[in-house]
Parts: structure tokens; C-alpha cells; sequence
């Protein structure tokens, strides 16, 4: 009784031990802090944060366990993402995603320390991000969502061959937007379209502008603008009874009720987001170091509804 007194005793004193040194080890472990800002909630900017959370669970980065993300949503207002981005600098995060050029910019002029990585944020360059999109110079690096802008003014030709008018609908202040409807234009020239302006400033003014281009133009192009994109509904409502075509510059925006795109996928580009995190966070990589990074693959997207209720029928060439 005597030594079997003693071995279940030893045997206690040597399991407490362990657990002890194992939550040691345990406690000693730091937790990655991942700041997320993301400028408002739409298919395209959510599909983004799902790929890089999901990219770096793939990597063994798993929120909740050896890695906290902290993901903030600025609902469109830049205060928010100045407020946001002041957060985690305080916080002195391990790294910050900045989903959206303003919530990039936020941050970027908050912290020159912390690295900062973007995406759907066109051309990182022209918004000051980085010094070059090769070699950015900076704490800031990632992925751009330019998407092929004369590829898909080609596919609305495609589908409309006598279209001779299109619409640009786009936020006026939106640097992306401006850049990209700058590359639509030169292809429309190219193809002998003309094209017309439908800016809005606010979100409440969608309806009345797309509205306006009723009757003007044979079918509207939205890139990947952020206000059009959250307001795509209310373009539909629109544009769908007066029998007039939206090409997008993403996919979310057509299940939204618009036509067709050929674009990007952006939760492929938040996938390629955090690889570009992992090189940092176990590799040690520095962004100044990192170029820009672009998603090579597009897609064609449709929108059969949309088809149908504009009484169109699918190309033989897009139905395989």
C-alpha cells in the first residue's frame, strides 16, 4: 500500500509539472494582432476579407487561436477610418489590412512602422500608397484589383454590336473609379463609341442619376467603384424595367442585378493577400520590398435573370 502510496503521488507531482510547463510555454507564445479595416460592407470588399482570413487559416494562421484579427468596418466614412486606423495604431498591431483605398490611406499616414498591406485598391501608386508599384519604398504593399477595362468595353460590344453611346457610372471622387473609366474611355475611342458622364457624389443619388442616362445611352459600364457597388440594387431597380445594360467591373455587382463582367475575383485576391502575410509575419519579409501584386486569371460572369428580363438571349460563345 506503502509504494503504491508513493507512485500515484510521484506520478501526480510529475503530471502537474507538466501541465504547468505546458501553460508556461503556452503563455509564452505571442499572439499575432491583425488589424482589418475595411471601408463599407458590399459582395466584392466582404469576398476580400473572406480570402485572406481563409488564406491564412490555410497557412496555420487561424483567428482565435495563434493569431487575433480585429476587423473594424468604417461604413464609408473617412472619420471612421481615421478613428479605425488611430485604434490600431495604439494598439501596436502586428500588421494592418487595409481593405478599400481610403482605409488604406487612413492608415498609411497614421504609421510608418507598422506593416500594412491593401486590396481592391486600383493603383496603389497614383493614391500615394507606394512610391512605385514595383518597388514600393514603404510600409505599404499588396494586391490591386485593377481589372481589365478595355477587355470588358470589348464585351459589351460583344453583346451589343449596334450599341453607339455608353454611360460611365461612377463616384466622382473615387480615384479608382477615375482611373478606371479613364482606360474605358480610350478603349470606347478606340472602338468609335462615344460616351457620356453619370457621376454621383452620395448614394442617395443613384436612382435619379442612372435614371438620367435613360434614353441617352445604349447600356451603361460601372467599374469597380465602392458606392456603386454597395448601391448596385438600386441601380437594377433602374436600369432593368427601362431595358438598359450595366457591364460591371466585378462580379458581385452582377449577381446584384447587373448584366455581365469579365473581371477579377476578389476573394482569389484576398487568398493572394495573405500569402503576401504569411511572407511577412514568417518569413520576415519587409512591404518595401514586396511589389504590388495582380491577379493574372479573369473570368466571365453573367447574370441569366438579368438576361432574361431584358429579353436577351446568351451569346453561344459565353454558354460553355
Amino acid at each position: 500500500m506503502k509504494k503504491s502510496f508513493v507512485f500515484v503521488a510521484l506520478a501526480c507531482t510529475l503530471l502537474a509539472f507538466n501541465n504547468g510547463c505546458s501553460k508556461k510555454k503556452t503563455e509564452g507564445v505571442k499572439q499575432i494582432r491583425i488589424g482589418v479595416i475595411q471601408l463599407l460592407e458590399h459582395a466584392a470588399l466582404d469576398s476580400a476579407y473572406k480570402g485572406f482570413v481563409d488564406g491564412l487559416a490555410a497557412a496555420g494562421y487561424v483567428d482565435g487561436q495563434n493569431i487575433k484579427i480585429d476587423y473594424q468596418n468604417a461604413q464609408n466614412e473617412q472619420a471612421n477610418c481615421v478613428a479605425i486606423a488611430q485604434k490600431f495604431v495604439n494598439d501596436r498591431v502586428d500588421l494592418i489590412f487595409a481593405i478599400a483605398t481610403p482605409a488604406a490611406q487612413a492608415v498609411a499616414n497614421l504609421t510608418k512602422d507598422i506593416p500594412i498591406l491593401v486590396s481592391a485598391v486600383t493603383d496603389p501608386e497614383s493614391t500615394k500608397l507606394v512610391q512605385s508599384n514595383a518597388l514600393p519604398g514603404t510600409n505599404v504593399s499588396g494586391t490591386s484589383d485593377l481589372t481589365p477595362c478595355a477587355a470588358q468595353i470589348q464585351l459589351l460590344v460583344k453583346l451589343f454590336p449596334e450599341a453607339k453611346t455608353v454611360g460611365m457610372l461612377y463616384c466622382s471622387s473615387e480615384q479608382n473609379s477615375i482611373l478606371q473609366v479613364g482606360l474605358a474611355k480610350a478603349e470606347c475611342e478606340r472602338l468609335g463609341l462615344k460616351t457620356m458622364d453619370f457621376t454621383v457624389s452620395n448614394s442617395n443619388e443613384i436612382q435619379q442619376v442612372v435614371q438620367s442616362a435613360v434614353g441617352k445611352v445604349d447600356a451603361l459600364y460601372a467599374p469597380t467603384d465602392n458606392m456603386i457597388a454597395a448601391g448596385m440594387v438600386n441601380v437594377s431597380q433602374v436600369a432593368i424595367p427601362a431595358k438598359l445594360p450595366v457591364i460591371c467591373g466585378e462580379e458581385g455587382m452582377v449577381e446584384q442585378g447587373g448584366l455581365a463582367t469579365y473581371g477579377i475575383n476578389y476573394y482569389k485576391l484576398g487568398l493572394q493577400t495573405a500569402k503576401m502575410a504569411v511572407e511577412i509575419l514568417k518569413d520576415g519579409k519587409n512591404p518595401k520590398d514586396m511589389p504590388i501584386e495582380y491577379l493574372e486569371d479573369c473570368e466571365f460572369r453573367a447574370n441569366e435573370k438579368t438576361f432574361e428580363a431584358l429579353g436577351l438571349s446568351m451569346p453561344e460563345e459565353f454558354l460553355n
